[in-house]
């Protein structure tokens, strides 16, 4: 099954990023043969709809979960929409938190965990 975790860096050992829509990277790990892909956030920098945006990108890579500090309503609803399991609050690396949600550490959240715009500059 493919996880996304937002990241602050290109590989394992980074931080968890605690935004979605404007994180620094996404990490998509398949947990069932471990391999990871990195994604540069292209929408990291943009001037609004970065979390519909993102939403998009994880239903586009088959993500069935999605793992980060913080999402927005408008993200939230979009990965909802896809059908995508949204798991905030979460912290530590990257290579940490595959091995967390593999051993069901980790519940669902029922809706937005910050206001709209969270993160912008």
């Amino acid at each position: 099954m493919k996880i996304c975790i937002t990241a602050q860096g290109k590989d394992l050992d980074a931080q968890v990023d605690p935004r979605f829509g404007r994180c620094q990277y996404f990490i998509i790990a398949d947990t069932d043969n471990n391999e990871t892909e990195v994604l540069e956030n292209p929408n990291k920098d943009g001037m609004g709809g970065v979390g519909i945006q993102s939403g998009q990108t994880m239903a586009e890579k088959n993500v069935k979960a999605v793992l980060t500090g913080n999402v927005g309503p408008n993200a939230y609803r979009t990965l909802n929409a896809g059908g995508i399991e949204v798991i905030t609050g979460v912290s530590g690396t990257i290579n940490q938190v595959i091995e967390q949600y593999k051993a069901g550490k980790f519940k669902s959240t029922q809706g937005p965990s910050v206001d709209s715009h969270f993160g912008t500059k």
